[in-house]
C-alpha cells in the first residue's frame, strides 16, 4: 500500500537523465491512512496475498533466457488466454508479431497497422497491445499507437476476424515526440486502463502532471465493452472525476511523468506503476483498487523530492512512491515497470514478488510487502540489454523484450550459490544532538583488485545524510556511494575509507547490510 504526504502550499516524470533543479524543502508525510479490514481479513483493495516466496530477496539471482530473435525494436507483450501458448509483440513501426515455444517467432505479422502509425522519434510508434477478457470469443485487440499526421496519441480496437481498425480515443501529442506512455492493460474489474505520458519537453512545459482538463500524465480508466452518446466507450460512473467541472472524466490517476509500463497484481488487483524520472530519480508506485483518484505528484514531485515548487497545488494530497533508486548510479536511465511474479515454476523463490527492470543498467529490482505497510527491495541480477517491456502469461511465468538488437527472452530466478564475502566494511561513528559523523572502510577481501565500485546500504528510519567525502552519494530508499577518481580501485587486501554527516531523530544505529557491486559483505571482524 502506497504512502501518503500531505503539502501545504508545495506541490513532481521514457527519456535519458536531464538535468533537474534543486530539491526544494517540504513538510514532512502525514502517517498513512489505513484501509478498512473486509469479512476475509484482508484489507479493502486486496492485502491478502497467495503464494508469496519465503526466500529471502538477497538470496535469489534473476536473470533472462533468449528464446527468440528477429524482432525490430519490440514495445510490448502479452499473452492471449487460449489455450495455445502464443505471445503477442508489438514492434515499434506498427507490426504486432506471434510467437509459440514449439514453433519460435512466425515470419509473417499478426497484423500490420503501420500506414497509420508515426514511428518518428525514439518513443513514438506502436506502444501497448491488451486483449479484453473475453478475446476467445471477441477477437478483438486492443492498441496504443501515436498516429500520423501528427503523432497523436491514441487508443484503437482491431478486429481480428475482420480486418478493422477503429479508433476509440486520442490526445494531441504534437510539440514533443518524448513521453507518450502507451501501456494498455485490462483490470480486474474488466476496464481497460492507459498510460500516456505528459507531453513529452523537458520538466512539464505544459504542467500536465497536475492539470485535471488534459488527458497527459495520467492512466485512464474506460469501458470499452459498451459505448455511451457519441463516445465509442463509456465512462465508468465511479471514477474519481466524474462530475468534476473542469475535469476529463477518463482519468483514474494524476500526477505521472511517463508512466511507461503498469501492470495489475492478479491475486489482490493491485496496481503497480514504473514511472520515468527526470534527471535524479526512478520511481515505482503501488496502489489498492480503491485509490483511484490519487494524486502521484509529478511534476511537484521528482520521486520523494521536490521538484518545481511553482507546480505545487495547495491543501493537496501526494501518494508518495514506494521504491525510488537514483539516476546517474550504475548506468540507469529509466525504469521498466513489470509484473508481480505468480507463476508456478519459481513461486518458491520470487512468488509474491515484484519484478521490475532499468532500460539501460538492466539491473533487475525486486521488491515485495514485508507485512508491515512497508517493502523489501534488492537488486537480484541482469536482465538482456535494453529491455523495454516485460509481460506475463496466463499461467504467470514472464517474459522480457528487449530494443536492440531485438529478442524474446523467458526471465528466470535460481537461487544464490552461498560465497565467501570478498569485502569487509567497518562502520563507526560519532554521534552528537541530533547529527552523527559516520566513518565507513571498506576492505578488499578477495583475491582480485575491484575497480569501479558502489556501496550499497539501507540507513535506519530518521537518519538522512547531508554530505560526504571520498564518493558520490546518493540517497534514496537506499544509499549508493560510487568511488571517485582517485580511489577507483581497491586493492587484495587494500581498503578506502568514505563518510558522511547525517541529521538523525534518535535512532543512531548502522546499517545492517552492505553490498559491493552487489555482492554482500561481511561486517566488523
Amino acid at each position: 500500500m502506497s504512502r501518503r504526504r500531505w503539502i501545504g502550499p508545495l506541490l513532481l516524470a521514457l527519456s535519458l537523465a536531464l538535468a533537474a533543479p534543486p530539491a526544494a524543502s517540504a513538510a514532512p508525510p502525514a502517517p498513512p491512512p489505513q484501509p478498512a479490514a473486509t469479512a476475509d481479513g484482508a484489507a479493502d483493495g486486496g492485502a491478502r496475498r497467495t503464494g508469496t516466496a519465503s526466500v529471502p530477496l538477497e538470496d535469489v539471482t534473476a536473470s533472462t533466457v533468449q528464446v527468440a530473435s528477429g524482432l525490430r525494436r519490440p514495445t510490448a507483450l502479452v499473452a492471449p488466454d487460449d489455450g495455445t501458448g502464443r505471445l503477442f509483440v508489438t514492434e515499434k513501426l506498427g507490426r504486432v508479431r506471434v510467437y509459440h515455444p514449439d514453433t519460435g517467432l512466425a515470419a509473417d505479422p499478426l497484423l500490420d497497422i503501420g500506414e497509420v502509425v508515426d514511428a518518428s522519434g525514439n518513443e513514438r510508434g506502436l506502444l501497448g497491445i491488451a486483449l479484453p477478457p473475453d478475446f476467445v470469443d471477441s477477437q478483438e485487440l486492443y492498441l496504443a499507437y501515436t498516429a500520423l499526421p501528427d503523432g497523436a496519441v491514441t487508443l484503437a480496437r482491431y478486429r481480428l476476424d475482420g480486418g478493422e481498425l477503429d479508433v476509440l480515443l486520442s490526445q494531441e501529442h504534437a510539440e514533443y515526440s518524448n513521453h507518450n506512455g502507451g501501456q494498455l492493460a485490462f483490470g480486474p474489474d474488466g476496464h481497460l486502463y492507459w498510460s500516456i505520458g505528459d507531453g513529452g519537453g523537458s520538466g512539464d512545459p505544459f504542467r500536465s502532471g497536475q492539470r485535471l482538463d488534459t488527458l497527459l500524465g495520467k492512466i485512464l480508466r474506460i469501458d470499452v465493452g459498451r459505448s455511451c452518446g457519441d463516445l465509442p466507450y463509456c465512462v465508468p460512473e465511479d471514477n474519481p472525476f466524474v462530475g468534476v467541472e473542469g475535469a476529463r472524466e477518463e482519468i483514474w490517476l494524476y500526477g505521472l511523468r511517463n508512466p511507461w509500463r503498469f501492470s495489475f497484481d492478479s491475486a489482490d488487483g493491485s496496481l503497480w506503476i514504473g514511472d520515468v524520472g527526470q534527471g535524479r530519480w526512478e520511481e515505482i508506485n503501488h496502489l489498492t483498487p480503491g485509490q483511484g483518484g490519487a494524486n502521484l505528484g509529478w511534476s511537484c514531485y521528482e520521486g520523494l523530492e521536490v521538484f518545481e515548487q511553482e507546480h505545487c497545488l495547495p491543501d493537496t494530497e501526494y501518494t508518495e512512491p514506494v521504491f525510488t533508486y537514483p539516476l546517474s548510479v550504475d548506468g540507469n536511465c529509466a525504469v521498466i515497470g513489470g509484473h508481480v511474479y505468480r507463476g508456478e515454476e519459481f513461486a518458491d523463490l520470487v512468488g509474491g514478488t515484484y519484478i521490475a527492470t532499468d532500460y539501460c543498467s538492466s539491473t533487475v529490482w525486486a521488491l515485495r510487502e514485508d507485512g508491515d505497510g512497508g517493502y523489501l527491495h534488492a537488486r537480484i541480477g541482469k536482465t538482456a540489454t535494453q529491455v523495454t517491456a516485460i509481460g506475463t502469461t496466463p499461467e504467470g511465468e514472464l517474459y522480457a523484450v528487449n530494443d536492440l538488437p531485438g529478442g524474446l527472452h523467458r526471465v528466470v530466478f535460481e537461487e544464490a550459490e552461498e560465497s565467501v564475502p570478498t569485502c569487509r566494511v567497518d562502520y563507526e561513528t560519532t554521534v552528537w544532538g541530533t547529527g552523527l559523523t559516520a566513518d565507513i572502510t571498506i576492505t578488499n577481501t578477495g583475491a582480485e583488485p575491484v575497480t569501479g565500485w558502489t556501496l550499497s546500504f539501507a540507513l535506519p528510519a530518521g537518519q538522512d545524510i547531508i554530505s560526504g567525502w571520498n564518493g558520490t552519494f546518493a540517497e534514496a530508499d537506499t544509499v549508493e556511494v560510487s568511488n571517485a577518481p582517485y580511489n577507483e580501485t581497491i586493492p587484495p587486501g587494500g581498503s578506502v575509507t568514505v563518510g558522511f554527516v547525517a541529521r538523525h531523530t534518535g535512532d543512531t544505529s548502522p546499517p545492517e547490510r552492505f553490498t559491493l557491486n552487489g555482492d554482500a559483505c561481511a561486517i566488523g571482524g
